[in-house]
């Protein structure tokens, strides 16, 4: 009895060690729960990533602690991808729309230089598969009781995404420029299109396909061509409240009318670049320059006009 009296403080010190590394400290599990409740997975990992360094002996808590956050977190997003599904299919026609709307002026070169309004609204709806863009842009200005600018564009294209990737589209677009010598110029086309980078930061998207294009001209003459677009699409979110956006859009014609023997041939080409600041969630700034070029333009008109535009946009 007494040779065990005296071993009991030497088997109490032996499981002093085994007993602390048998639990994982109270602190490093209130800040793994504290990293979990704030549903970041980035901050979960870096602070489990953290624990596990500190306390490798803990590892097993540590895991089913990542585990149970794992589980946790595709259940509820198994949820929210089942509501949004359910939502958007039980959307009628004119739900689920978002866009922005864009206010400002610009000064312009080339065929004019002027200073005056700008204005657009854009509107966008994602469905499972298929997505729709409408677009209206004005750009206008009298001056001495005479415009000098009056430009106009209206569009619409609906997408149908096959895959990850890939995308089917279509197109109805029309333009009025009477500076750039056509009253009226309305182009069909339909074609294919691919997301070649599609991050939280950057994308680029391209697509290309047949067209068929209409222009009535100021002096009365219209014309109808066969014409093959191809398009660009680039948005690069710089830093939080800073973003690139780079569109272009090609549409090369048949050297003909569609409907005679080729005799000629014209190609146009818009290119818009611009530089977003965030205000806010809702209002941000915008800086942008837009070229078009058209390199059979009616007699006594120059082939490229440029417009630059400061605006404000405002999400909704």
């Amino acid at each position: 009895m007494k040779m065990l009296r005296l071993l009991l403080p030497v088997l109490a010190l032996a499981l002093v060690p085994s007993a602390a590394y048998a639990e994982l400290p109270a602190g490093a599990r209130t800040m793994i729960e504290n990293a979990i409740a704030t549903g970041d997975a980035a901050k979960v990992d870096a602070v489990i990533s953290v624990a596990r360094s500190s306390f490798p002996d803990d590892a097993a808590e540590i895991d089913a602690l990542e585990s149970g956050w794992k589980t946790a977190k595709a259940e509820r997003d198994a949820a929210a991808e089942e509501a949004r599904l359910s939502k958007i299919e039980n959307a009628g026609m004119f739900e689920l729309w978002k866009g922005e709307g864009e206010l400002g002026g610009f000064q312009s070169s080339g065929n004019t230089d002027s200073v005056g309004i700008a204005a657009s609204l854009k509107l966008k709806r994602e469905g499972i598969d298929w997505s729709h863009r409408l677009q209206a842009r004005v750009d206008y200005q009298r001056q001495n009781g005479t415009t000098s600018r009056e430009q106009y564009l209206f569009s619409y294209e609906p997408r149908w995404q096959f895959n990850e990737r890939m995308f089917v589209y279509g197109l109805a677009q029309f333009e009025s420029d009477k500076i750039q010598g056509f009253s009226g110029r309305y182009a069909a086309s339909g074609g294919v299109g691919y997301k070649l980078v599609d991050s939280g930061d950057l994308s680029l998207s391209v697509k290309a396909g047949p067209a068929y294009r209409v222009t009535e001209y100021t002096d009365g003459r219209t014309e109808s061509r066969i014409a093959a677009l191809a398009g660009l699409d680039f948005d690069w979110k710089i830093f939080e409240r800073l973003t690139f956006s780079q569109d272009a859009n090609a549409l090369a014609e048949t050297g003909g009318e569609a409907q005679l023997i080729v005799d000629g041939s014209n190609t146009s080409l818009t290119f818009v670049s611009g530089l977003d600041f965030k205000v806010t969630n809702r209002l941000r700034s915008r800086l942008s320059y837009q070229l078009d070029y058209d390199s059979n333009p009616p007699v006594g008109k120059v082939s490229t006009d440029t417009l630059t535009r400061a605006t404000l946009i405002y999400g909704f």
